[in-house]
């Protein structure tokens, strides 16, 4: 067993910045050998993503495929698929109807697959404006139930009204601070899934605008935000009509606002198609 005190690979990649060397060279070994291990380390030195180096992410347990181009499923959006799972939870009802979900601007569909994966009784539709996020989450979801499309234009009609558990990770990073983030991920994920617009808030803003018409009448709209910004999401719900509350997560640094309908109940359920 390489000892990583004098491991050259940890500290190749340690002297390239990444925080936790020892762990990804383990992982990066698992996946390469030989010449094509060096060439995924010398891609990582350069700064693409990990996962995308690996072909996959872990969110919430549950590993989904990757591709380059495609924004990289983030841990703290554990927090939006936890939220969704317990508002589809309905323990006094022996027998619920099948919850219909939707993972908007989807990117690789993680958010989706991590419901599946623990709900598979649940109808999962995905979208994103970006074809080539559609091609990956084609590989995580059940093809034809994700759509291209820009936000709720993408979505069959046939949902609105009856969707239970409405999931979106938009962008909230303010046009002025992208060139702030990470070279990992402003020189190697789509821009139209970083930038939020001069406040961070112009996707959510729309998000919010058209949720109580896609939303069952106990649907609830989940919607990840900065911490910073959490105050004017819930804003945004409010002025849309919807009861909106905010739920945090210390350990993920995860912020998630919480939208239902104002006339709504409990989580409740409808029947998927």
């Amino acid at each position: 067993m390489t000892d990583p005190a004098t491991d050259p690979l940890v500290a190749q990649l340690r002297a390239a910045g990444c925080v936790y060397a020892e762990e990804e060279s383990a992982l990066l070994r698992d996946a390469a050998t030989g010449s094509h291990l060096e060439h995924l380390v010398a891609r990582r030195v350069a700064g693409e993503p990990l996962e995308v180096l690996l072909g996959w992410a872990e969110v919430a347990g549950v590993r989904v495929r990757t591709a380059p181009g495609v924004f990289v499923p983030r841990a703290r959006s554990g927090l939006l698929a936890r939220l969704a799972l317990e508002a589809l939870t309905h323990p006094a009802d022996p027998a619920p109807p099948r919850p219909v979900v939707v993972d908007l601007g989807c990117g690789t569909g993680a958010l989706g697959a991590v419901v599946a994966h623990h709900r598979p009784d649940a109808v999962v539709h995905a979208a994103d404006l970006d074809p080539a996020a559609v091609a990956c989450a084609r590989r995580n979801l059940p093809p034809d139930r994700v759509h291209e499309g820009d936000l709720y234009d993408a979505l069959p009609p046939t949902l609105l009204g009856r969707v239970d558990a409405l999931l979106v990770n938009a962008p909230y990073v303010p046009t002025a601070h992208v060139g702030l983030m990470p070279p990992e991920a402003r020189l190697h994920e789509p821009l139209v899934a970083l930038d939020g617009g001069h406040d961070g808030l112009a996707v959510q803003r729309r998000v919010a605008a058209g949720a109580a018409r896609w939303l069952a009448p106990t649907g609830v709209l989940l919607l990840e935000t900065g911490r910073t910004q959490a105050p004017r999401t819930l804003a945004l719900l409010r002025d849309a009509g919807l009861d909106a509350s905010l739920h945090t997560d210390d350990d993920l640094e995860a912020t998630v606002a919480v939208g239902r309908l104002a006339t709504s109940g409990p989580a409740g359920g409808s029947t998927g198609y």
